[in-house]
């Protein structure tokens, strides 16, 4: 059974990977991919470039487990030596642009789905492909949503090797900007704006947050852009610096921006509070079948549609996150099989309650 939902995915996904499907740009492969649902009898629901189904017998008095992995892909890197349009099968491996981020965790995940869409089982079941997970986009799962039935815990079919990342970092990016006068260098006249910002900077630099993960760590925060002056002998107005900010779930991120604004002198504005660290707790259900199963939880410093899911949640897919956005990327049909099996044998017969 197991052989034939692997050569079913692998089929799948070398048709999906053919269809150019960058964040945003994804519609294409949502109608590619809807029509396949539909042929498989799967009655799939469709919002933008959202596409979910879910399982017969739905009872709102049961708990809901909710399988979700994305679509879309970055644009491809100039480095590819492969056409990244075009899946390509060379023994195990398969390449082609989003092939592991995360075409692996979208084909198991759906073949998984119709497999237990057909069993008893004592949850609901919803299988979720969404769009623009790569820009964080808000005509992505944030649009979905307020659509699906209540979510009782989630499996994020991002590349994790098939060992369960049961938190994940947020993101926060903030923009800090000081001010000064400007003024002829050669005269010494001005407020330079740089040296203004410079005390800021340095705190940045050295500040440590107190609260430490277990999973992940402490919350680091780096200044990324830097931007100022016009030319050379023109003392700059305006500094202006980027800081991309990852907290740990020790944090919320509006309090993590409350710290930083009161130690800075700059004016500092977030872009966004929503993208938040998330996870589930190791007594949960899910996690203690994973760790039955032999699995090993991690914590995860890299994002996902997790930071906008208001319930438990882990990344548990095929295929290593290093892959990821890089050129010749690649899955391995053997991990693609592997990730089926699991998956089954951790869902089978899995109580929520």
């Amino acid at each position: 059974m197991t052989d034939t939902y692997c050569k079913k995915a692998s089929k799948l996904l070398s048709q999906l990977i053919a269809i150019p499907s960058i964040s945003r740009e994804e519609t294409s492969a949502a109608d590619f991919l809807e029509t396949w649902m539909q042929e498989e009898g799967l009655s799939p629901h469709r919002e933008g470039n959202n596409l979910w189904c879910v399982a017969p017998g739905y009872d709102a008095l049961r708990p809901t487990l909710l399988l979700n992995a994305h679509i879309d892909t970055v644009r491809p890197v100039s480095t590819w030596t492969r056409p990244p349009y075009e899946a390509q099968l060379e023994g195990d491996r398969l390449y082609g642009l989003g092939s592991n981020d995360c075409g692996g965790g979208l084909m198991s995940l759906l073949m998984v789905f119709c497999h237990l869409r057909a069993t008893s089982q004592s949850y609901n079941l919803i299988y979720l492909a969404s769009a623009e997970e790569e820009v964080s986009g808000v005509n992505g799962f944030s649009r979905v949503l307020p659509l699906l039935p209540p979510v009782t815990v989630a499996i994020v079919g991002e590349p994790t090797g098939m060992q369960p990342a049961i938190a994940e970092k947020g993101l926060m990016v903030i923009d800090m900007v000081s001010h000064g006068k400007s003024g002829h260098a050669a005269r010494g006249e001005g407020v330079n704006a740089i040296y203004g910002m410079l005390d800021d900077l340095l705190w940045l630099r050295d500040y440590r947050f107190e609260r430490i993960s277990d999973f992940l760590g402490p919350t680091l925060m780096n200044v990324t852009m830097l931007n100022a002056g016009t030319q050379h002998n023109v003392v700059p107005d305006t500094c202006s610096a980027v800081i991309d900010v990852r907290t740990n779930e020790l944090y919320d991120n509006e309090e993590v921006f409350g710290i930083i604004r009161s130690h800075v002198r700059s004016e500092v504005k977030v872009r966004s509070f929503r993208l938040r660290s998330s996870g589930i707790p190791t007594g949960h259900p899910l996690v203690q079948r994973c760790l039955s199963m032999g699995m090993t939880p991690f914590g995860s410093p890299t994002l996902s549609d997790q930071a906008l899911m208001p319930f438990p949640s882990l990344k548990l897919g095929p295929g290593q996150s290093s892959r990821s956005h890089s050129a010749n990327e690649y899955i391995c049909l053997s991990e693609i099989k592997e990730a089926i099996e699991k998956y089954i044998q951790l869902l089978d017969g899995l109580n929520l309650n």
